[in-house]
């Protein structure tokens, strides 16, 4: 029980820093904000399924794209474990 709390604070900590990198990226140039929001998003929505469902709704039109997010989540999966919803 308590190593799932440990998993997701870890997760969803790290998620808040890509997103604050993020963030701070969309202003300094030499700082690359897309990918960390990217990232942050992807982190986020393994304990959000609207945040999911937002994504596959979203890249589901470009097939390469929804492909690679779907490798992205299994592999963020892969790293950190199945998520307790």
């Amino acid at each position: 029980m308590i190593k799932k709390q440990v998993k997701r604070m870890i997760v969803l900590s790290l998620a808040t820093i890509c997103l604050l990198l993020g963030l701070a990226g969309l202003a300094l140039p030499f700082l690359q904000g897309f990918l960390f929001l990217a990232i942050s998003a992807l982190l986020f929505s393994l304990y959000s399924p609207t945040l999911r469902a937002w994504i596959d709704k979203h890249t589901i039109r470009y097939p390469r794209i929804h492909a690679f997010v779907d490798k992205a989540q299994q592999f963020v999966t892969r790293v950190f474990g199945a998520p307790e919803v």
